[in-house]
This record gives structure tokens, C-alpha cells and sequence, in this order.
């Protein structure tokens, strides 16, 4: 999964955006791309509404049960989860994915996170053989997102072709408002707890503890208390030996910071790509992202700082 790993027959990723206006044009821009792909013996994945589904399928008749059919609200509900399920399905074989983001109703931080994965993107499944479309339809989406579809995506689609874009970044080199900006400070009562290596199993009963007061559902309790047991013993392991935990609630959320003395950001994409099969490091980032509501990186004043979001029951 990393950049650069060879690609089945040799073929590179192709991803593209398709900004369209009506129902008309989608079918316009998409179907043709479908029956060639099918043509092509590629595997075809169709990720978008159900009144889109219901046009596609409408169009390709019998063709329409060659294709694999998701429902965008369902697959797009977390932007490291979906990109896991991308890599899966894209990996070792030539395909086609159709992957329509559901925008509305999202706030700030959400689609922030959903506008990087598309940039991520780029490198997560630039390994594969895959040609991806990603539609973006220009009555719903939100203006904020339209303006980025060049800058996430190398190719665009139009009713005059393929057309490469100018104003694409590399996704280590894209730089979205408030990414530099140092985090806000903790609200209300916040705990504190210093860790070492033997006092990583004291640790995670600490947090356990912690978020189990706060009113946590069980499961998300065990995936924060992983995701801050991975995170520790990588500071304790490849770091200074030792850390600071703290933990505070803020609004519905769980929030919980894990501070390295002397950490630094050596990845571009850190926690985005998973490492390879036989690295023995990357893992806690991961899978911290994979796992938790939101992760924040900040390396400031000699310090790298890791906020894990989980959000509370109810």
C-alpha cells in the first residue's frame, strides 16, 4: 500500500474527479466509464445514493448485476475505515470505483478530514490498479469542497473529457486552514498521568477507568484504551522512555492527549498508510485512526502531541 510498490500490469492509479449539475449528467459522465470498465473485464464498485444507484442500474439493464452497489451514507461514515475498505477491495486487480462522499450535514472538522482523504487518496491506493471516479454534485456539495476538487484530484472529468489539473497538490504537500495552528488548550478538569514503560499496564486501567466514568459505551472504551496503549508504547519504545496522558471532556467527546518529549513527525502521511507487513513500527497511528472519531498531530516546543476523539454515549 505504500507509494511506489510495483502495480498489477504495470497500470497506475487514475483518479478523477466529475463535478456534475443534473441526474443527466451523471449518467453522462459516469455510464460510459462503467460498460468500458465491465468491457475491460475490471471489477466495478459503485459507491453513491440510492436515487443514483437506481439511474445506473436503470441504464445497464442486464448489466446492472455485474456491478458491486454500496450506499454512500453507510460506506462513507469514517474516512480512514473507508480508505482501509478501498485498499481491500483495489488490491491485486484491475477496477473501477465510482465513490460519491456524502458531504451534507457534516460540520468543519468532518469535512476537513473527508477533503484530506481525498488528497490521501492519491497515495494510499497508489499502488493499485485502479481507475477512480468521484463524483461531486455541484447542487449539494458545499462550495468550501468544490474548491478543492482540482487541488485533491490530478484529473477531471468533464462533458469535453479528461482534462489534468493545474492546481492539484501532492497529498504530503496539502495544507488546509488551521493545520499549522497550535491546539486549543484542554477545557474543564482535565487528569494527568505520567507513564513509563512499567506503568503502561496501570495506564490503560487509568483510561478505562476515565472514560467509563465519563459515560463511554464499552466498546469504544476498549478501542481508546488501545488506541492509547499503542500510542505509549511507541514513546516508550522509539522515544524518550516516557510520556504524558491527559484526559478531559469536551462536549460529547472524549478527549485524550498523549505527549512525547522530543517526538517529531517523520512520516508525511502519519497513521494515514499502514505499514508494511513486516515493519515493526507505524502501527499505533494506524490504528488509532482507524479506531477513534478524530486524531490531531501537533509537533510543538520539542513536544509531539497525539489527541485522540471519542465520542461519549448518548
Amino acid at each position: 500500500m505504500r507509494p511506489g510498490r510495483p502495480r498489477p500490469d504495470g497500470e497506475p492509479l487514475r483518479h478523477v474527479a466529475v463535478p456534475y449539475d443534473s441526474d443527466e449528467d451523471f449518467l453522462l459522465l459516469v455510464l460510459p466509464e462503467v460498460r468500458r470498465a465491465l468491457a475491460g473485464g475490471r471489477r466495478v464498485l459503485v459507491v453513491t445514493c440510492t436515487a443514483n444507484l437506481r439511474l445506473l442500474s436503470d441504464a445497464l439493464g442486464r448489466d446492472a448485476g455485474r456491478i458491486d452497489s454500496r450506499i454512500s451514507a453507510s460506506w462513507y461514515a469514517h474516512p480512514h475505515r473507508t480508505l482501509a475498505a478501498y485498499h481491500e477491495y483495489t488490491v491485486g486487480r484491475r477496477t473501477l470505483i465510482v465513490g460519491e462522499a456524502t458531504w451534507a450535514g457534516r460540520g468543519e472538522r468532518e469535512i476537513r478530514e473527508w477533503i484530506r482523504y481525498e488528497s490521501v487518496l492519491n497515495a494510499a491506493l497508489g499502488g493499485t490498479a485502479a481507475r477512480m471516479l468521484c463524483p461531486y454534485d455541484r447542487r449539494k456539495v458545499p462550495e468550501e469542497v468544490i474548491a478543492q476538487v482540482a487541488v485533491t484530484h490530478p484529473v477531471t472529468l468533464g462533458m469535453a473529457g479528461e482534462a489534468a489539473s493545474g492546481a492539484f497538490v501532492q497529498p504530503h504537500e496539502l495544507v488546509l486552514n488551521g493545520d499549522h495552528a497550535p491546539l486549543p488548550d484542554p477545557s474543564g478538569n482535565v487528569e494527568s498521568v505520567r507513564f513509563t514503560a512499567p506503568e503502561l499496564k496501570r495506564l490503560r486501567h487509568t483510561v478505562g477507568d476515565y472514560a467509563r466514568a465519563a459515560g463511554m459505551e464499552r466498546d469504544l472504551i476498549a478501542s481508546l484504551v488501545l488506541s492509547v496503549s499503542e500510542i505509549a508504547a511507541n514513546s516508550v519504545e522509539h522515544g524518550a522512555g516516557h510520556g504524558l496522558i491527559r484526559m478531559w471532556v469536551n462536549g460529547r467527546e472524549l478527549v485524550c492527549e498523549i505527549a512525547e518529549p522530543g517526538g517529531a513527525l517523520d512520516d508525511p502521511l502519519p497513521g494515514y498508510i499502514p505499514p508494511e507487513p513486516e515493519s515493526s513500527r507505524g502501527y499505533g497511528l494506524w490504528i488509532s485512526r482507524q479506531l477513534c472519531d478524530h486524531v490531531e498531530l501537533r509537533a510543538e516546543d520539542g513536544t509531539l502531541r497525539v489527541r485522540l476523539h471519542m465520542r461519549l454515549g448518548g
